[in-house]
């Protein structure tokens, strides 16, 4: 079986002397490339022309964390910790995922990506948990916190493809976010929440591998569940190809 191509979203960065970077954690890297799959960086610059192009050639697609969505995106509230917005970025991203629910291609969401999943597909998002979801727990363990920290579970569905691929309708998670889902989209099934009752994972339902979660399972690699994942993701693309 040949292995299949991921395309994985990136980020930008200016250095100090300002070159512009396409960045990305090699975390998400070693997690597909140990489930199987091949990653194939997608800078975030590329054109609604070129996603369509690459969208033909890949077999999945990865949306990984970092920045927050642009509040314009969905009507959200403004807020001071909302940070380093990329509209480039958010433009491919979502274009990404409305070609990947129309075609049926694989693709699952991390962090910022199910809220990019969210907002492409018609949803809306807390611009600040803390200020904006009543008796919210602290959700950002960042930036002084190790990334492998459990601060709280998540409690699934038990009628879900994440429930049958993690094994558990109960399990640990890292909690790395100052963001997340307010309203679904209409077209999303919500299928785990945090203790607060914040949403934490949705599907798309009749897709063959539409899934997001609020987590970071890449850096939780050491965990069993968190592999399978990345390994459920892997074999859909697989498929696909």
């Amino acid at each position: 079986m040949n292995s299949p191509l991921i395309g994985v979203t990136t980020g930008r960065e200016v250095t100090k002397t300002q070159f512009q970077l396409a960045i990305l954690s090699e975390s998400y890297i070693e997690a597909v490339r140990s489930a199987g799959g091949t990653p194939v960086l997608l800078p975030p610059t590329l054109s609604e022309a070129d996603a369509e192009v690459y969208s033909q050639r890949l077999d999945g697609i990865l949306l990984t964390g970092g920045p927050d969505v642009d509040p314009a995106e969905f009507n959200g509230q403004p807020h001071p910790r909302v940070y380093e917005v990329d509209p480039a970025r958010d433009a491919l991203e979502m274009n990404l995922v409305r070609i990947a629910a129309r075609n049926k291609m694989p693709f699952l969401g991390i962090c910022r990506g199910i809220q990019v999943i969210n907002v492409a597909l018609g949803g809306t998002l807390y611009t600040d948990i803390a200020d904006q979801m009543p008796d919210a727990l602290k959700h950002d363990y960042y930036p002084d916190i190790p990334r492998t920290t459990l601060p709280h579970n998540v409690l699934l569905i038990r009628d879900s493809q994440l429930t049958t691929i993690l094994g558990s309708t109960d399990v640990p998670v890292n909690s790395l976010h100052h963001q997340g889902i307010e309203k679904p989209a209409p077209v999303l099934k919500i299928t785990s929440h945090a203790p607060d009752g914040l949403i934490e994972s949705v599907e798309l339902p009749g897709h063959p591998f539409g899934i997001g979660v609020q987590w970071h399972p890449e850096w939780l690699q050491e965990h069993e569940p968190m592999r399978e994942l990345f390994r459920a993701f892997i074999k859909a693309c697989a498929a696909k190809a």
